[in-house]
């Protein structure tokens, strides 16, 4: 599965926000210099999260954007989702499958729950947990996230 351009740079300039605004608004020609984004390119997916809400815009002089919420209560896939970018592993459109006569292919489950997988762990990361850093190279602590937001637990393991 490929993230496309637009939820990369949705993520990471968020991740600048989170990081730099301290409570105020910052310009989004700040955030496109820092993070090598263009400003237009910018400027439509931001529309797109202040419509989600996930970011609030002030204007005038001054002005710009902050987060609406803290980024403990922002989730990656709130983000993801803001800029209406499909989390699907599949090649298959809802309405039809994949083969040329309408059929799933042999794989398609396959597929389907690796972005079922996916969007899972992305719900169970916040932008404060990349703004922190908690991910760098914890495969362990991102599968302690994922039983979390399953709401599973290991301890079964210990039971048997």
């Amino acid at each position: 599965m490929k993230l496309s351009t637009k939820g990369r740079y949705a993520v990471m300039a968020m991740a600048d926000l989170a990081a730099i605004s301290g409570g105020g608004p910052v310009t989004l020609a700040d955030i496109a210099s820092r993070q090598s984004i263009s400003l237009s390119y910018l400027e439509q997916l931001f529309a797109k999260l202040r419509r989600a809400e996930v970011v609030t815009s002030v204007r005038g002089p001054g002005g710009g954007y902050r987060l609406s919420r803290s980024a403990a209560e922002i989730r990656i896939s709130d983000i993801i989702t803001a800029v209406d970018e499909p989390l699907r592993a599949t090649r298959c459109s809802s309405a039809k499958g994949c083969l040329a006569d309408g059929r799933r292919c042999v794989t398609h489950d396959l597929w389907d729950e690796l972005g079922r997988h996916i969007f899972l762990f992305l719900s169970s990361v916040t932008l404060e947990d990349v703004t922190e850093r908690r991910l760098l190279g914890s495969a362990s602590g991102a599968s302690g996230r994922l039983e979390r937001a399953a709401g599973l637990s290991l301890d079964h393991e210990a039971a048997e």
